[in-house]
């Protein structure tokens, strides 16, 4: 529960820091202030300001924004293909639609996150959109591998005998009693991967295949960052422990959910 707890703080700052960015900054994001480019932290500026002068906080709460955004997208995406596809694997096991679903799958897992905004973006441009479609298409494989897994494994339970017995049909089976008892699972899979997502969103933004200027990006102000870190080396601090916060927060989560949906671990420690 402590690790829950703890992670829960951790990414209910961010996500506050998110929300309350719509309607209110301390400074305004899009404003050049030379005069006041590469503030140290403190005073007006408890975070310091950047190479255009602008406030690293104000940076940070809308970098959390489109930071969760995306993430929170491109899981939304991944579950929603990836859990029917895991389902359908389960229920056709052995069968040709198993073995297509399966072998595209493996086809995807080929690719990385980062090969696919590449492809993306050569045809579309770089923006937040393409790097949701990319990182969500690259989470479509994971949670069908992971719902097709925990599913098989029930499929031989007795209660789903039973199921089957009373003339359910495998779609019917699938919705009413796998997806029931295979959701606490991707509950726990979908936190790991909104944790991945943070981190790649970052990677995507750092080589510029992410959101553009001047919408804000914690990945972007780290490449921005680099070249001035010898002199001004909380242009890099920053939003590196920002997203070293926010995924630890998301990880915390996912093992005290974890621990807390999983009856055989409760057992353990009971």
């Amino acid at each position: 529960m402590r690790a829950l707890v703890l992670g829960g703080l951790l990414a209910a700052v961010f996500v506050a820091a998110a929300a309350v960015s719509f309607v209110w900054t301390p400074g305004d994001v899009t404003a050049v202030d030379i005069a006041n480019r590469l503030q140290p932290p403190g005073g007006s500026y408890p975070l310091g300001t950047d190479h255009f002068g602008r406030d690293l906080v104000s940076m940070v709460m809308v970098g959390a924004r489109v930071s969760i955004a995306v993430a929170l997208v491109a899981v939304g995406i991944g579950m929603g293909l990836g859990v029917p596809l895991g389902l359908a694997a389960a229920a056709t096991r052995g069968s040709w639609l198993d073995e297509v679903i399966m072998r595209g799958n493996d086809l995807v897992f080929a690719f990385p996150a980062l090969l696919i905004a590449i492809l993306i973006t050569a045809v579309f441009g770089p923006s937040a959109l393409n790097a949701i479609i990319a990182i969500g298409i690259f989470n479509v494989p994971v949670f069908a591998r992971v719902t097709r897994g925990a599913a098989l494994s029930l499929w031989t339970r007795e209660f789903i005998l039973a199921a089957r017995v009373a003339g359910k049909g495998r779609i019917r089976i699938s919705v009413e009693h796998i997806l029931p008892n295979v959701a606490n699972l991707l509950i726990v899979q979908g936190t790991i991967q909104f944790s991945l997502g943070i981190l790649a969103e970052a990677g995507l933004s750092y080589v510029g295949l992410g959101a553009q200027p001047p919408t804000p990006s914690w990945g972007r102000m780290l490449a921005e960052a680099q070249t001035m870190i010898s002199f001004a080396p909380h242009l890099a601090l920053v939003p590196g422990l920002s997203i070293v916060l926010m995924v630890l927060g998301l990880n915390l989560m996912g093992d005290g959910l974890r621990d807390l949906l999983d009856p055989r671990v409760r057992k353990a420690r009971a």
